[in-house]
């Protein structure tokens, strides 16, 4: 019942008032009435049903293209019929085209309400559902929960809210229901939003009671070590982040049983900013203090790039300590596979780094003390849970889960770490390392494809590398390969002497290992890539990236991109090709890759384009997050919301549990991870 009750409409109908033929605007929605006059079919082109109505003001013809004889009884000489449709005018005069009618008499009320208009996706008729929402609002039990004083002023009861949404009534300005400005649905995003707010204080307040291992760093321990044999200096932004993590690591939590209150910290920083550096000093911490530490990245790519530069750092200290690094992906299978596995399950591997294999259920942790996740939002919900379940096989009487840091490169907009990341620290590395150099951004149109060839051939020439990226849908996979093996052909063939390179996720590993090291060696000069190089790959001698069909990217996606060139000290270029027309939204993406290389700024613009559901990740829970509060629209209503929470939990828990059982339900468990 309640979830038709939530079942709200898509648009409303004003059946409430009649207007004379003679003042009703032309392409606007009314409702007329008035007697036939004539009624006939013509068999001009194709059958129509003509149909003359006259009022004492005027009269107006109605127009049926397809119609059955019953139409006709109805619409008969003589017959009074209230029609509702938009006028316009004609050849012939005024008419409406297909309007919606019935038979009345004299005294047949009008509407009271106006009427709704639900959205329906199994064809159901409007009839049916306006009768099935009036009976489960009548059943359902909306009863207020909340306790007086609570909801913000001037707000409406929610029975009442929902009541307004279904039936309001006549005087209700239109404008404010599809603004979704009235008091109703500011009371309807209130609740939604407060759920939220409640669900995430508990999710954090029961970690709080919850154990991990306290991890701290040793005077002249691994993470001296590291630090000492890095090749460069911390900015500070990295040293701050650090630090942060450091002293959440190992916090000794307060009360209860003996360890540390789990981490549970976003670090975000912009393409390039140094934070697999930060996740190094952090497993150093973890491993110093005897545990394992678990690093996921969303692509096998990215894990492998991860991989290479933690080997660099990490290998030779662990050597010395008896340990090593474990690589677990898709594509690691048999002896290989089951030994790492063997070496995860013994301790012996310190570091376990990969893709989501390594939340495979034959994955079995020694001691896992730190759970590393990279572009946090490219995994599912549940995978999150299950990595950091994964301590569960080391329960003892105090359960204990690892410390969580997860690393992003799509900065996350202050409205959406407030709402969905409420239960979350964040760390922000607001700095980029020193030499590096701001990427200029071009948009073409796919016409001047012969001139961006003769660009590459330029920076060819001077010593430079290209990297030439092709998108990649999963729908259209064969043709978007064909594209990419074609735009490689092109190239080879415009660049005689030059090594072109083609890489694309349907390669063997070996292959595409072989190719990216040809290009990170330099040798190659020219990359033709599916997206697979979009995170993490680090050629600073790139110097241009060319974006195929940049309308088919989503601007995180496009940022990322961006952000392969300009790692060294040499002036870059982006050039964005697309293929009109462009929707409004190919559009403003393009754009704002155009007018900004911030990475907040681009996170802003897409939360606006996208959305929330989509911008989190929500899409891989299953669930978009929100269904009525908009982030963009209702800052104010989630600053009351947030304000609530703490007051409600503390001084009427039974009606915040209440409150989160009736709007999130199974969503808590996703909403806590």
């Amino acid at each position: 019942d309640i979830d038709l009750a939530l079942h709200l409409p898509i648009r409303y109908e004003d059946e409430t008032r009649i207007v004379s033929i003679a003042d009703s605007p032309d392409n606007e929605p009314v409702q007329v009435e008035g007697v036939v006059t004539e009624c006939r079919i013509e068999q001009r082109g194709r059958r129509q049903l003509l149909v003359r109505l006259a009022d004492d003001s005027d009269s107006l013809l109605l127009r049926f293209l397809n119609f059955y004889p019953s139409h006709q009884k109805t619409l008969a000489v003589g017959q009074r019929v209230r029609v509702r449709g938009e006028a316009r005018s004609g050849f012939f005069g005024r008419e409406m085209v297909h309007p919606v009618f019935k038979a009345v008499d004299a005294h047949t009320p009008l509407a009271t309400a106006l009427t709704p208009v639900y959205p329906t996706s199994a064809q159901l008729p409007q009839a049916y559902l306006r009768k099935a929402v009036t009976a489960a609002l009548a059943r359902a039990p909306l009863d207020e929960l909340l306790p007086p004083g609570t909801v913000p002023d001037g707000l409406p009861t929610l029975r009442e809210a929902l009541r307004h949404l279904h039936q309001p009534g006549p005087a209700v300005p239109l404008a404010t229901l599809e603004d979704r400005s009235h008091p109703a649905w500011q009371r309807l995003k209130f609740e939604e939003l407060l759920a939220q707010q409640l669900s995430q204080l508990t999710a954090q307040r029961e970690r709080q009671r919850l154990r991990a291992p306290l991890l701290q760093a040793s005077p002249g321990g691994l993470r001296d070590q590291l630090l000492a044999a890095l090749p460069f200096q911390l900015t500070a932004a990295q040293q701050r982040v650090g630090a942060e993590i450091a002293a959440d690591m190992g916090r000794v939590a307060a009360g209860g049983p003996a360890g540390a209150a789990p981490m549970h910290r976003l670090l975000q920083g912009d393409v390039g900013s140094g934070k697999t550096v930060v996740a190094a000093l952090a497993a150093a911490v973890a491993i110093d203090s005897g545990w394992q530490c678990a690093l996921m990245a969303p692509t096998e790519l990215l894990a492998e790039q991860h991989f290479r530069k933690l080997v660099q750092w990490l290998e030779p200290l662990l050597a010395a300590r008896g340990q090593t690094i474990a690589w677990l992906t898709g594509s690691r299978k048999g002896k290989g596979r089951a030994a790492m596995v063997a070496k995860v399950a013994s301790g012996e591997a310190a570091l376990v780094v990969g893709t989501h294999a390594v939340i495979q259920d034959d994955v079995h942790f020694a001691r896992l003390g730190l759970a590393v996740i990279d572009e946090q939002h490219r995994f599912g919900v549940a995978q999150r849970l299950a990595l950091r379940n994964k301590l569960a096989d080391q329960t003892g009487p105090v359960p204990m889960e690892p410390h969580l840091l997860m690393m992003t490169a799509t900065p996350i907009p202050r409205t959406l770490a407030m709402s969905y990341y409420a239960d979350l620290d964040v760390s922000t590395i607001d700095e980029l390392p020193p030499g590096r150099t701001p990427v200029l951004t071009k948009v073409f149109a796919d016409e001047r494809r012969p001139q961006v060839i003769a660009r590459i051939a330029d920076e060819v020439g001077r010593g430079r590398q290209v990297y030439w990226v092709c998108p990649l849908i999963e729908e259209s996979e064969h043709i978007d390969l064909q594209n990419a093996t074609e735009t490689h052909a092109q190239l080879s063939a415009a660049l005689p002497g030059q090594m072109v390179g083609l890489l694309h996720g349907r390669m063997p590993s070996a292959e595409k290992t072989a190719v990216m090291a040809l290009f990170a060696g330099g040798q190659m000069a020219v990359l033709v890539a599916t997206t697979v190089i979009e995170v993490g790959v680090d050629v600073p001698n790139a110097s241009l990236m060319v974006i195929e069909h940049a309308e088919r990217f989503g601007l995180s996606q496009l940022h990322q991109l961006r952000g392969r060139v300009g790692r060294g000290a040499v002036a870059s270029v982006c050039v964005l090709l697309y293929q009109g027309p462009l929707s409004p939204t190919g559009r403003d993406r393009l754009r704002a890759m155009a007018e900004t290389t911030d990475g907040f700024e681009i996170a802003r613009r897409d939360l606006e384009i996208r959305g929330p559901g989509e911008f989190m990740g929500a899409r891989q829970s299953g669930d978009a997050l929100l269904r009525f509060a908009d982030l963009a629209d209702d800052a104010p209503l989630l600053q009351q919301a947030r304000e609530l929470a703490p007051r409600l939990l503390q001084q009427h828990p039974a009606a915040a549990r209440a409150h989160v059982a009736r709007w999130l339900d199974s969503r808590a468990e996703f909403l806590k991870a």
